[in-house]
């Protein structure tokens, strides 16, 4: 609909009024005086949505559609990623079979996403102001009247966009803008598996033998001389294991023996067989190896960044960043008289977590 096909009477007088501050349809003519004369802007032509408030509405239902599709779309998004199996194929003409997972996944994000751009788009060309507005260029830098000036058109933009009376448009759009970054949230979620309790455990349990880590053989406690220190792991990790990297840099253990008349910590010693002591070999400042024993004073010190344990005060860090004593293996031995371990780390082993306790 053209602006000569629309009633005077029913063209917005405020509107009218823009026009005429604006220029709108004046025309300069060119001479040999002013050969580059400016034309001027066409005459504005009134949109159905500016002269029928019934249009507007319609206009305004289609947006809010919109915007409720992308809602839709993102709560589809989530379910699809929670019920469809990873595995799980479908056949889709012409692509062929492909994952019911990257399919649904993809149509829904993109449905959410197109959903909200056209609702914006849609929402501007037919509710939004559609005024051309001529200005002069003016100097890059921007004087305080620029300022004042884009402060009240913006302000004009806000209250001709009706952002605040048309609510039905506001509040889909902002359930649309709200709901759709759940999607990134959830995809967070293949990062990597969740650890659940691998921080806190290993697989040291009760009646396994400590086996000495260079000869592969259990151990006595008559192997274990006073002042020595043995690295051991437990029975039936082997090196050809699929998991051994990652099991080991949980499960390695040192053992040292004292003379039980030199063991302070009351717990360490009930822990202990005969004065042998077992202490989880991982750091608890970034889980660097410890391997550095002082046979005269029972310090152990890692050699990353120093921190230096007691093993005869129950493992308490005497210097450096660590931020916890070494974890205690309870042990024993079994009836063949081999060294065994009495349980698991009461507390996880390595660099602290947040879950620690």
């Amino acid at each position: 609909m053209s602006s000569q096909d629309i009633p005077e009477e029913n063209v917005p007088a405020e509107r009218a009024t823009d026009e005429d501050a604006h220029g709108q349809g004046a025309v300069a003519v060119a001479d040999e005086t002013n050969p580059f004369a400016d034309p001027g802007l066409p005459p504005h032509e009134h949109r159905i949505q500016d002269i029928d408030e019934r249009a507007a509405k319609r206009s305004e239902r289609v947006v809010a559609f919109l915007f409720t599709l992308s809602m839709l779309a993102t709560v589809a998004f989530i379910a699809s990623y929670v019920a469809i199996p990873v595995d799980k194929s479908i056949y889709v003409f012409p692509i062929g079979h492909i994952s019911a997972l990257n399919f649904a996944l993809g149509m829904t994000l993109g449905v959410a996403l197109f959903s909200i751009g056209a609702g914006a788009v849609h929402w501007a060309r037919t509710l939004m102001s559609d005024h051309e507005i001529a200005d002069e260029r003016h100097p890059i830098e921007a004087p305080p009247e620029v300022r004042a000036k884009v402060l009240a058109d913006f302000k004009q933009g806000a209250k001709e966009s009706a952002f605040g009376r048309r609510k039905l448009i506001r509040n889909t759009m902002f359930g649309a803008l709200a709901l759709f970054p759940l999607s990134g949230v959830i995809l967070l979620r293949d990062l990597g598996p969740l650890p659940g309790t691998k921080l806190r455990n290993t697989i040291w349990s009760k009646g396994k033998l400590l086996v000495n880590m260079n000869t592969n053989e259990p151990l006595r406690p008559s192997d274990i001389a006073v002042g020595s220190l043995t690295f051991v792991k437990p029975e039936g990790l082997e090196e050809d294991d699929e998991d051994f990297q990652a099991q080991i840099a949980k499960a390695a253990t040192m053992i040292v023996r004292l003379q039980p008349d030199n063991i302070k910590d009351k717990q360490e010693l009930e822990w202990s067989y005969q004065g042998i002591v077992a202490y989880s070999k991982i750091c608890t400042h970034v889980g660097c190896p410890i391997s550095l024993y002082e046979q005269q004073t029972h310090h152990v010190l890692c050699p990353c960044h120093q921190s230096t344990f007691d093993l005869s005060d129950g493992a308490r860090v005497i210097f450096g960043p660590a931020g916890h004593p070494l974890p205690q293996l309870r042990i024993g031995v079994n009836d063949e008289g081999y060294l065994e371990a009495l349980g698991d780390f009461e507390e996880p082993v390595g660099p602290a977590f947040w879950e620690r306790g």
